[in-house]
């Protein structure tokens, strides 16, 4: 039985690991052709120095249903970006969802530290991979996605618009680095609306990536034996759930409602009817807010 997206392409930006993956392994499930990039791949590591490569991330697309493609890429040089859209248009002759998930910031800020005490050689490099990288991207491969009307492009950041216009994000070079990508999503709109395409930001909540579930010593089937330490981890969701959303916004006929907008996983699942793999429903950035910011013990009882 094919699925919402066949015969659709999708472009996923930085899907070696985490949010990026678990997009790519949605839209695959959704019977999409997903070129997956990044900068780890089976014969070179990136500075993450992680096990996670590009080519495990297009054999998880392909396992799920879909056409996975890897592409190693650095999209901070632009000739690779150029060569990898080309190489898209030579294959498939379009381009229907474009997901700009580049990040690799994860090593480059310091919690609470202010700019001035702040090394300034890993802040400008974080606001390169962060910021940079996805104006790369957009600039070449919009062209192909414009070519068919109903392109949609999503901006992966983390917070909504309305959390972080509120909320000082980690550190000046990482706050300035999530609200400039929650700007070009809404900037897209404006340039993409006209086109027939529809650009949103969105951001997932307190992600079970590959990274968090090391950093609690934990495993996807343990995760919960973190709660000990850190009881609001209660609240958090695996890569797949906001790849769940991407899918069901590439799914839906009148996505451009959205244009412009900032949209987060929790939002979508109660807008889509989705859930996690586990069935539940996280609403982290709810939660953040009316639970764990107001500094209430930790309970996510009508929250997933």
């Amino acid at each position: 039985m094919a699925g919402p997206l066949e015969g659709k392409v999708a472009l996923v930006a930085g899907a070696t690991r985490g949010a990026g993956r678990g997009i790519a392994v949605e839209l695959g499930a959704a019977g999409a052709t997903v070129y997956v990039t990044g900068r780890t791949t089976r014969r070179r590591r990136s500075e993450y120095d992680r096990p996670e490569t590009v080519e495990d991330t297009a054999d998880l697309v392909t396992a799920a249903g879909g056409r996975g493609i890897a592409v190693p890429a650095d999209h901070l040089d632009p000739a690779q970006v150029r060569a990898l859209v080309d190489r898209v248009a030579r294959e498939r002759g379009r381009l229907d969802v474009l997901v700009n998930d580049i990040w690799g910031g994860e090593k480059l800020f310091a919690w609470d530290t202010p700019v001035w005490e702040h090394d300034l050689d890993d802040g400008l490099r974080l606001l390169r991979l962060a910021v940079e990288t996805h104006a790369i991207t957009s600039h070449h491969a919009l062209p192909l996605l414009l070519r068919r009307p109903g392109g949609l492009v999503v901006e992966m950041t983390d917070g909504t618009a309305e959390y972080n216009r509120d909320t000082y994000r980690n550190s000046f070079f990482y706050d300035l680095a999530k609200a400039a990508v929650l700007r070009m999503a809404f900037s897209l709109g404006h340039e993409l609306g006209p086109r027939g395409a529809t650009a949103v930001a969105l951001t997932p909540g307190w992600m079970r990536s590959e990274m968090m579930l090391d950093a609690f010593g934990v495993r996807e089937d343990t995760w919960r034996d973190a709660l000990d330490r850190v009881p609001h981890f209660a609240i958090s969701e695996t890569p797949r759930y906001v790849g769940r959303a991407v899918a069901a916004l590439a799914a839906d006929p009148d996505v451009a409602r959205f244009n412009g907008a900032s949209l987060s996983s929790g939002g979508l699942a109660r807008e889509y009817g989705f859930t996690d793999l586990d069935g539940s429903r996280p609403d982290a950035w709810r939660y953040l807010v009316e639970v764990q910011d107001a500094g209430r013990p930790a309970d996510t009882t009508g929250y997933r």
